[in-house]
C-alpha cells in the first residue's frame, strides 16, 4: 500500500492526493470531490505514510494499523467515525489492545477510522505484504 502521495491537511476534512509540487507548495486533489486546489508551504500537511500511532512500548505505522483493520473487517468498512466515544474506544482496543490511550486521543481515532473508510472505498488498502508483529 503506497500512501506516500496521500495527505492530511490540518483544518480541512478528508484526505487529499498530491497531484504536483510547486515552488510555493503543491496542487492536491480532494479524494471525496475530485476538486483540485493549491496548498501552500504554510499549511500543516502530513503524509499518511509518515504517521504513526503510539503504543505502550513502541509505535505502529499507520499503514500497518490500516492493514490490521482491513484484516479484522475482511476488507469491508470499519466502524463509523461518528460513532459514540465508547464504541470508538472499544473498537480501537480490539484492533490495537496496547495503544497508548494517554497520547492517542478520541479525535485521532476518529480520523484513523474515517481515513480507513475513505482509502478502502477507493481500493487503496492492500495487505499483500504481511502485517508486522504488533507486539514488538
Amino acid at each position: 500500500m503506497d500512501l506516500s502521495k496521500i495527505l492530511f491537511i490540518t483544518g480541512r476534512g478528508g484526505l487529499f492526493e498530491l497531484v504536483s509540487q510547486t515552488k510555493t507548495g503543491a496542487i492536491v486533489e480532494d479524494m471525496a470531490t475530485g476538486k483540485r486546489f493549491p496548498v501552500f508551504n504554510n499549511n500543516k500537511i502530513s503524509v499518511l505514510e509518515n504517521i504513526s500511532i503510539y503504543r505502550e512500548n513502541s509505535d505502529i505505522a499507520l499503514p500497518e494499523l490500516l492493514k490490521l483493520i482491513f484484516k479484522k473487517e475482511n476488507g469491508g468498512k470499519c466502524i463509523d467515525h461518528l460513532a459514540s466515544e465508547d464504541l470508538i474506544r472499544g473498537y480501537m482496543e480490539e484492533i490495537l489492545p496496547d495503544f497508548d490511550d494517554t497520547q492517542v486521543h478520541l479525535s485521532d481515532m476518529r480520523k484513523i477510522f474515517n481515513w480507513y473508510n475513505i482509502l478502502n472505498e477507493k481500493g487503496m488498502i492492500d495487505i499483500e505484504d504481511d502485517v508486522t508483529d504488533t507486539k514488538e
